[in-house]
Parts: structure tokens; sequence; C-alpha cells
């Protein structure tokens, strides 16, 4: 299931990331994350009201970190607009366990709470090789 990824060779390069996470320290930790191995632009939302009403399409996001619940609210049917839309993404989540979850979204890895760095580095470059992504163009 999962390759080999070369961390040092920074393999977020260019790469612009939404990150939908509620947990302040979290979300600042996979900013410094993703900006350390290579993201262009990490956008942080902590809320599904922070989406406006720009479509997931228009954003220029090449690949998107999602937490399953943002502030009490799912994220679940956001997650299916990007699966929609062709933009990778992988679930970071306290609710790993909950397979039914993701039932609707194969193929998307789920990595759970508390994880380590490369595993979520890892994840991402995944999410992006499997081709799911295209060339990021306007703005959040």
């Amino acid at each position: 299931m999962s390759g080999v990824v070369n961390l040092s060779e920074k393999p977020l390069k260019d790469l612009r990331i939404l990150v939908m996470e509620d947990e302040y320290l979290i979300a600042m930790d996979v900013e410094q994350l993703c900006q350390d191995h290579g993201a262009e632009e990490v956008v942080i939302l902590r809320t599904l009201k922070e989406l406006g009403d720009v479509p997931v399409d228009e954003r220029g996001i090449n690949v998107a970190v999602v937490d399953v619940m943002l502030a009490g609210e799912s994220t679940v049917e956001f997650a299916k607009t990007l699966q929609d839309s062709n933009v990778p993404f992988v679930f970071a989540t306290g609710y790993a366990e909950s397979e039914n979850l993701f039932e609707a979204f194969p193929g998307v890895r789920v990595v759970g709470k508390p994880y380590a760095g490369p595993t979520l580095i890892t994840a991402i470059v995944e999410a992006v090789n499997a081709g799911q992504g295209r060339e990021a163009s306007g703005g959040v």
C-alpha cells in the first residue's frame, strides 16, 4: 500500500496544500511539516464556514489534509466535493478506527492521530502521485 518516499528530496515542492484542522497546535505543526518538505503554500481552515462560497475546484489546491470533524461539524460532505473535483486528499483524524466513515472514499489514505510527520508526508505524496491532482489555479 505504501510506497517509499524520499523525504529528503522535498517531496511537496511547489504544492499548495489545504489543511482542515481545528486544533491550533496540530494545524501549526502540519503547516511547518509541509513547508519543511517543500510546500509552496499551506492554507489552514479551522471551520467549514471559512470555506466560503468559492467552489473547491477554483481554489488552486493541489492536495488537502482533512480532519473528519472541524469544530463539531463533519467534513465528509466537503471530502466528497474534493473527490468529485479530483482534488487528492488524505484524512488525518482521531476517528481513524471508524471504518464506516471512510467507505465512500476507497483509495483515500486515513492517517490516525497521533501520527508521525513522515507518515503524514508519505500519505500526502501518495495521494498526489495517485494521479487525482491537477495544476493549481485561483486562490482560497
